[in-house]
């Protein structure tokens, strides 16, 4: 396999691929696309958007919380999220590894003047109540103000025991400290453990959903939580250059999705289990089997192998990961039962095996 550079292949975007780098490359269906197309709208900066009303009525329901606001994305929603339960010159404690903290360009800090305060993860996300505990800053002048707790669900694919967020949100209650959730991966979560959205998102002060990625619309998230939040929450919103007019079209893919997208999630976690089973047969292929629990799985390539493998994969009609040492593939709806026996093919064709 020696004819493969190493160096990210160009993508030819007229050539269908097979994306598994992410399942934010999902596209709307031909349905889908025609609930955009049926959605009626109106100026939702004016609060006249009928068909956001209804999603955000819908999130809210399907939460059991009193009410939700529609946003661009889930990073604005996090963002918005974090300035509403923290002022200037307080904290947000949040685990090292999660979105809030590592991949959202520091926005509280950066945009809001709030201290973040990282904790250690495990691998597979979960945050120690000791930790958290000793995080909590006393009522001291040389320090920020503890105010926040900040969680997500699922970690890297990995569904977080809700007995362990539970607990989490108790004991910051009892601080004084409130609790949001990043739920990028939300419906993952529920599917997994076959349980209900509002059993997740209850001991949450607030929850961000994300509709772009396993539930496959083009772009939207929702945040979920009080009515007296979410009213400040749409202050944010427009600070941050959120607020949007006729945005039902965008809000119609998300009701299609909450309504067609969320069960079928399982069907992402069983081809991920099938890809991850068979890798696991070749000798020169890592697997790592413990965060092989919803719609990732991941890779360890040898180093030799690491640009080559993912090379002849591009080639071959298939993207999957860039990371090091250890690749994430992602499932997505936009994978069908034939593309997994075509991925498993190609992996053993390149370690022919």
């Amino acid at each position: 396999m020696s004819q493969y550079v190493h160096h990210q292949p160009l993508l030819n975007l007229n050539k269908r691929m097979i994306d598994l780098r992410s399942d934010t490359v999902t596209q709307p269906t031909a349905a889908m696309k025609q609930a955009m197309v049926d959605a009626p709208l109106g100026d939702d900066v004016y609060e006249e958007d009928p068909t956001v009303k209804a999603l955000e009525q819908r999130l809210a329901s399907l939460l059991n919380k009193e009410a939700a606001l529609f946003f661009p994305s889930g990073t604005q929603s996090n963002l918005a999220a974090l300035l509403c339960h923290c002022q200037r010159g307080e904290e947000v404690i949040v685990g090292e590894h999660y979105h809030t903290f590592l991949h959202e360009a520091r926005g509280a800090s950066v945009l809001g003047g709030i201290a973040m305060h990282p904790l250690p993860t495990s691998k597979l996300g979960r945050i120690d109540i000791k930790d958290l505990l000793a995080a909590i800053k006393p009522d001291d002048i040389h320090d920020p103000i503890s105010k926040l707790l900040a969680l997500e669900n699922t970690v890297s694919g990995c569904v977080q025991d809700q007995v362990h967020l539970n607990a989490l949100a108790e004991a910051a209650h009892a601080r004084g400290l409130t609790v949001h959730l990043d739920g990028a991966r939300f419906f993952n979560a529920v599917v997994k453990q076959n349980t209900t959205p509002a059993e997740l998102a209850a001991s949450m002060d607030s929850v961000s959903i994300c509709l772009s990625k396993g539930l496959g619309t083009p772009a939207g998230s929702v945040l979920v939580g009080s009515e007296k939040l979410i009213r400040y929450a749409k202050r944010q919103r427009k600070i941050l250059g959120g607020g949007m007019r006729q945005s039902g079209m965008l809000a119609g893919a998300g009701l299609y999705a909450l309504e067609n997208n969320i069960e079928r999630l399982a069907l992402d976690h069983e081809h991920t289990r099938i890809i991850a089973e068979a890798l696991a047969q070749l000798p020169q292929l890592e697997v790592d089997q413990e965060r092989l629990q919803t719609n990732m799985f991941f890779i360890k390539p040898r180093p030799e192998d690491h640009a080559p493998l993912q090379a002849f994969m591009a080639e071959n009609g298939v993207r999957i990961g860039w990371q090091q040492p250890w690749m994430r593939c992602v499932l997505h709806l936009g994978v069908s039962a034939e593309d997994v026996t075509r991925i498993i093919e190609l992996f053993r064709r390149y370690y022919q095996a």
